[in-house]
C-alpha cells in the first residue's frame, strides 16, 4: 500500500490546523471571558477546523484526480505516438528534469516499448481507496491537530492559565513542525524550528487583524 501523504504534506496540513485554532484561541479576551464565551470559541475552533478539514480534503481528492488526468493523458500520447521519437520527447517531459537529464535514448527507448506492452488505457482517470485514505488523513490531520491547543480550556475552568497552557502548548507544537519540516528538507532543526513559531505567530497574528 503507497503513501497516502507524503512527510511534507503532512507537516503542512499539522501547521495549516495549528494555526486556524490559534486565530481563535488568541482573539479571546480571557481576563473577561466567561465560560459561556470559552463555549463559543471551543465550538468555533473545533467547527471552523472540522470544516476546512473537510475542505481541504476534497481539494485533496481533486488534486488527485487532476495528477491522474494527467499521467492518463501522457500515457496515451506515448502509446498513440506515430515517431518513437516524438515519444521519448513525451516521456522525457514527464519525469523530474535531473533525472531526464541523465537518462539515455536507449533507456527512454525501453520504457516506451514496456508501456506499449500495457494493457489499454481507460477513458477517464478515477479515484481509489489510496485517494480516499489521503483525504480522510487530511481531514483528521487538520481536525486533530486542534485538540492538544484547545483541550487546556476543556480540562481547566479558569481561562487565564488555559491560555497560558494552550499557548505554551502551540509554541511546542510549532517548534515540533519546523523540526519536523526541517528534517525533511535537509536544514537545520533548530533553526527551522524556532523560525516556524516566528512565523506561526506572524501569521496567527495578521489573521485575526484581518478579522480570520
Amino acid at each position: 500500500m503507497k503513501q497516502a501523504l507524503d512527510p511534507i504534506d503532512r507537516l503542512s496540513e499539522v501547521l495549516f490546523g495549528l494555526i486556524m485554532v490559534l486565530t481563535f484561541t488568541g482573539s479571546l479576551s480571557v481576563y473577561e471571558a466567561g465560560r459561556e464565551d470559552v463555549r463559543t470559541m471551543l465550538a468555533g475552533a473545533l467547527g471552523c477546523n472540522l470544516a476546512w478539514g473537510i475542505i481541504d480534503a476534497v481539494f485533496y481528492l481533486m488534486g488527485c484526480l487532476a495528477d491522474k488526468g494527467r499521467d492518463l493523458a501522457t500515457f496515451r500520447a506515448v502509446r498513440e505516438a506515430a515517431d518513437p521519437e516524438q515519444a521519448r520527447r513525451l516521456l522525457a517531459d514527464a519525469v523530474p528534469p535531473v533525472i531526464a537529464s541523465v537518462l539515455e535514448p536507449a533507456e527512454l527507448e525501453a520504457m516506451r516499448l514496456r508501456l506499449l506492452k500495457l494493457p489499454k488505457p481507460p477513458e477517464r482517470a478515477g479515484l481509489d481507496k489510496d485517494d480516499a485514505r489521503g483525504a480522510l488523513g487530511v481531514l483528521l490531520l487538520v481536525f486533530v491537530s486542534t485538540l492538544p491547543v484547545v483541550i487546556p480550556f476543556i480540562v481547566m475552568r479558569n481561562p487565564v492559565p488555559a491560555l497560558r497552557v494552550s499557548n505554551a502548548i502551540a509554541v511546542v507544537l510549532l517548534f515540533l513542525t519546523g523540526h519536523a519540516y526541517a528534517r525533511q528538507t535537509g536544514h537545520h532543526p533548530v533553526w527551522v524550528g524556532s523560525a516556524m513559531v516566528v512565523l506561526g505567530s506572524i501569521l496567527v497574528g495578521i489573521t485575526i487583524a484581518l478579522g480570520g
